[in-house]
This record gives structure tokens, sequence and C-alpha cells, in this order.
């Protein structure tokens, strides 16, 4: 049978049929030797490869993930109130803090995407690299249960818990200036991509944040469309607090 896919690393060894040795080094750094390694495999698999992608996995993964964060916050915060952490989880599970994670965890040695998205760089791509450690989340939690998938998270995410400062606390632009807008009951702004520049593996993202009731607007931009968002609606938020200031 015709394979519709290709390693994107190592490039001696086809990305079809990942070898058991990187396969084993993974669950090594994971912590989770799999029971089902077929699970491990589809959770590794892009939707450009073939038909068992990791698409569902992804989806039941992000389920387990907030769930497992929201247990630690709530364990390692128990004087902070239900906004405070939810704006922590937000910050913690958001595509750049997972895009990381993977990359510490070599993910892209061991994607199987397709050829023309390996020439593409898909293997370094946020997005799918972020969504692959999703998928594997919820391979571990098929494979061993929430206990197996709650004690990966733990590994990966406490120590991140550990080091948070009060500039995590914060809340972030977009949530500040919906908040700023409502508080003066103005409509909420609007948000566009304007352009996208550079190569598909490091893109960067012009997005257009539109204010109506001001009749202007603003442009930032990101390593990914959320990043781009918050800078133009930092942006928005500054001028319209030196405008009230005035």
């Amino acid at each position: 049978m015709t394979r519709r896919g290709a390693a994107a690393q190592p490039p001696a060894s086809p990305h079809g049929s990942a070898s058991a040795h990187p396969l084993n080094a993974l669950q090594a750094r994971l912590g989770h030797q799999f029971s089902d390694s077929g699970l491990l495999r589809r959770a590794l698999t892009h939707k450009s490869f073939g038909a068992e992608q990791n698409e569902r996995l992804e989806f039941l993964g992000d389920s387990v993930l907030n769930l497992a964060v929201s247990d630690l916050l709530y364990k390692q915060f128990d004087r902070n109130d239900e906004g405070d952490l939810t704006r922590v989880r937000a910050h913690l599970v958001r595509q750049d803090t997972l895009h990381k994670l993977a990359v510490s965890l070599q993910l892209p040695e061991v994607l199987r995407i397709s050829e023309g998205e390996a020439k593409g760089g898909g293997a370094q791509r946020p997005s799918i690299l972020a969504d692959a450690l999703e998928a594997v989340i919820g391979a571990v939690y098929l494979d061993g249960g929430f206990e197996a998938a709650r004690a990966l998270v733990l590994r990966l995410f406490e120590p991140l818990v550990l080091q948070t400062t009060s500039e995590v606390w914060r809340k972030d632009a977009k949530t500040a200036l919906q908040e700023w807008l409502q508080g003066r009951k103005l409509p909420l702004p609007s948000y566009r991509i304007e352009a996208t520049k550079g190569k598909a593996h490091a893109q960067v993202f012009v997005v257009v944040c539109e204010l109506v009731s001001q009749g202007w607007s603003v442009s930032g931009e990101g390593a990914s469309r959320r990043a781009a968002e918050q800078v133009a609606a930092q942006k928005a938020l500054e001028r319209l607090q030196a405008t009230d200031a005035s």
C-alpha cells in the first residue's frame, strides 16, 4: 500500500514508519509507556498524512488538559478567585506555551506529515505542534486514564506554574479592552487579519482592531493571530486611556 506522507525528520527514515527507537525515547520523555502504541502514532499524525489523523485526539486532549491544569491551579492558588484562575489557565494552555513544550519534547522529530507539509516547514509550525501535544495528552488519557494524563500535565506545567509572577495575573489586553468598552456601554471591537508575512514556518500575522464607536482602527503584529490581536488590542486600549485622561 502506498503511503501518503513522508518523514519530516530524520530524512533517512520514512515518516509513515517511525522507528521504535524515537517513539520509545518520546515515551521516556513523556513518562508514560503506551500499552497501545497505535494511539501514540495517531496522536503524531497530521491530517495531511492520511485518514488516521490526530484531530479527534486533539479535541479530547484539549478538554483533558484544561481539566488537569484547572485542578493544578485550584490546589496551587487557593486564595485567588475564578477570574484570576481563568486568566492564568488561558496563559498556560495558549498556543505559544504548548508549542514550546512540544519542542522541548522533540515532537517535530516524530511528527507524521505529508511531504508537501514537511517542505513548507509544517513540522516546526506552532499550530501543528500545539495540536499534536494536545493529541498526545488525549492519547495518554485513552491509554492510561485520567491519572496518567494528569501526571503528564503536571510534569509539563507545574514548573511553569511555580515560575508564575504577578505579571501573569494581569488581564490580557483583549479582555481589558472589552471591559473598558463595556463599562462605557460602547460596541465591542472587531478583529480581522489584514495580512500575513514571511514563510509558512515563520509567519507574521498583521491584525486590525477596529472600534466603530471611535471611528478609527489600529493594527498589531505577532507570530500567531492571537498574539497579533493582543498587540492591536493593547494599542487600542492605550489610545483610549490616553484620550480619556486628556
